[in-house]
């Protein structure tokens, strides 16, 4: 599992690591019942604290996203469709939000922030 870790963007650490996990999970990176690396693995491949890689991990299996089985380790739940759906959409969500925010303090108009957004979806990668 690889992620990419800013400790200066403001973002908890914790936070990072949900949200890269997620997005795993809903792109087929982290499949069904793969294995997550240990706290303590994960915690010295990206540098940072375990109870960080813990909380992260923890709130993740709330949202059921995670199993765990006990001395064995922690695996990416199978998820239902609606599920994944879901959770794509919360990834969009938080997105958007962060992009509303921005086009608010830049005083662009409704109408001009989904120009925006048609166009750059439109764009071809």
């Amino acid at each position: 599992m690889l992620l990419d870790i800013n400790h200066h963007n403001g973002i908890p650490i914790y936070r990072q690591i949900m949200d890269q996990v997620r997005r795993q999970i809903v792109s087929g990176l982290l499949g069904e019942n793969s294995k997550l690396l240990s706290v303590r693995d994960l915690a010295a491949q990206i540098k940072v604290n375990p109870m960080t890689v813990s909380k992260a991990y923890a709130y993740l299996e709330m949202e059921g996203l995670l199993l765990r089985n006990r001395g064995v380790g922690l695996f990416i739940a199978p998820l239902t469709d609606q599920q994944k759906q879901q959770t794509r959409e919360g990834i969009i969500e938080e997105s958007v939000k962060t992009t509303i925010a921005t086009a608010r303090q830049a005083h662009l108009s409704k109408e001009e922030l989904i120009a925006i957004i048609e166009r750059l979806y439109n764009e071809k990668p």
